[in-house]
């Protein structure tokens, strides 16, 4: 495969909101930020499927703290987020589950990726609304908000 033009625009409009298609190398939660960025994107929620590289974790609400797990050419068989703002920079919270060769599933917070051989299709469902996270003390984690965040 010859390396991509990084230049290239990733995305398209379609009625529903944007189909963004990643190739090969493509850091996934970077594209998607880069995305919301250009684009404006009040809010939004996605889904995606692909071939990848995934680094999941599992948070521990004891350490407030993720307990993260690598996996090396998967098969993305799910991957959903939403898309909101933080402190005036693009917030990503994804899940996703993969699997391997031997339909083993794996699953859980997607800490980062990149796309493996092949591609990674992603749909993106625009909202009208801008929404934010806030990080809650408590939880030691990021939670949206669906009212202003006080």
């Amino acid at each position: 495969m010859t390396a991509q033009d990084k230049s290239k625009k990733r995305y398209i409009t379609v009625p529903e909101g944007y189909l963004m298609v990643l190739l090969q190398g493509d850091d996934i939660l970077k594209e998607i930020e880069n995305f919301a960025s250009a684009e404006k994107v009040p809010s939004a929620n996605f889904t995606g499927m692909g071939f990848v590289n995934m680094t999941f974790g599992f948070f521990d609400f004891k350490k407030k703290a993720f307990d993260p797990k690598e996996f090396k050419d998967m098969e993305l068989a799910s991957m959903n987020g939403t898309i909101a703002w933080q402190k005036g920079k693009v917030s990503i919270h994804a899940h996703g589950v993969v699997t391997d060769k031997n339909f083993n599933a794996f699953g859980g917070h997607i800490l980062s990726g990149t796309v493996g051989t092949g591609s990674l299709e992603i749909m993106i469902l625009v909202h009208d609304q801008t929404l934010e996270r806030k990080f809650e003390e408590y939880l030691g984690a990021n939670v949206l908000c669906i009212d202003k965040c006080n």
